[in-house]
């Protein structure tokens, strides 16, 4: 079968081919009939749950894969209709000539890691205007969630924290949020520093996470790591809980929100 998307209203041999594999493993999508309806798409959803999949009633590319309909499993690739031009749209009140120096290596990261498609392009760039609209890897600023006010040590807040994996000064400072993504905390750059390619000693070199291809690399890895539950949230535009996925809580959450609806109606999701 051709690469595409089966969804509510398709018809045709395709569908026929669908409906009889879903059938063949147990999940009932009515009568046979080559009509993509509520049957079908009830039955598609069953099958993505019990795989692990996104959960949309909709057959793509690893669907269709999974049911051996497809022989590529890869999502439509939108990034080449990522420009400057439409990402200024998205970052109204950035320099356009950050856009230019940064979206390269953000775009060439998010497809080393298989997040080219539509929603994790987006997702990428409204988390990159939530953590830094300037649109450059940058340090986290100081402020009451990080630095005690009578402190003379910036991010003392975070030297003793557990979840970070802290141990003690000068933890906080040294490993206080940086990139794209605001990678914070000892044990993250631990995880981070190892998976990257070539990898990169971070415990010893935290600064490097301020490096434009290390921050990108970072950045698509953080978001390969939550890629189900950030695009089960983004289709319903839940952004609150895509938001926390990233940050857990909402700080950013009006600059992802309006970055991600701007860009959704000015990509199109791959396919034809």
């Amino acid at each position: 079968m051709k690469k595409s998307l089966l969804k509510i209203n398709s018809s045709g041999s395709d569908v026929v081919a669908l409906q009889s594999a879903l059938a063949e493993r147990g999940f009932n999508p009515g009568a046979q009939d080559g009509m993509f309806g509520q049957a079908t798409a009830a039955a598609v959803a069953a099958f993505q749950e019990s795989e692990g999949l996104l959960i949309d009633g909709e057959a793509g590319p690893r669907t269709l894969s999974l049911l051996d309909l497809c022989d590529n499993d890869d999502l439509p690739d939108v990034r080449a209709q990522v420009s400057v031009q439409v990402v200024s749209q998205m970052f109204p009140d950035t320099r356009i000539d950050n856009i230019k120096r940064y979206l390269p290596p953000v775009l060439d990261a998010l497809g080393n890691h298989g997040l080219g498609d539509k929603i994790m392009v987006l997702a990428a760039l409204a988390t990159i205007r939530a953590e830094t609209e300037a649109f450059l890897p940058v340090d986290e600023g100081i402020s009451r969630y990080n630095t005690s006010p009578s402190s003379r040590r910036p991010y003392d807040l975070y030297d003793y924290k557990k979840s970070l994996g802290n141990q003690g000064p000068p933890d906080g400072d040294r490993f206080h949020g940086r990139g794209f993504i605001q990678l914070t905390g000892r044990d993250n750059y631990a995880h981070y520093g190892t998976r990257l390619t070539p990898s990169q000693d971070l415990l010893n070199a935290p600064e490097r996470a301020n490096m434009p291809e290390c921050a990108a690399n970072i950045l698509a890895l953080f978001l390969a790591d939550k890629q189900i539950k950030i695009k089960q949230a983004l289709l319903q535009h839940n952004f609150i809980l895509a938001r926390k996925q990233v940050n857990n809580g909402s700080n950013g959450l009006e600059r992802f929100t309006s970055a991600y609806l701007v860009g959704e109606k000015l990509i199109n999701n791959g396919f034809q």
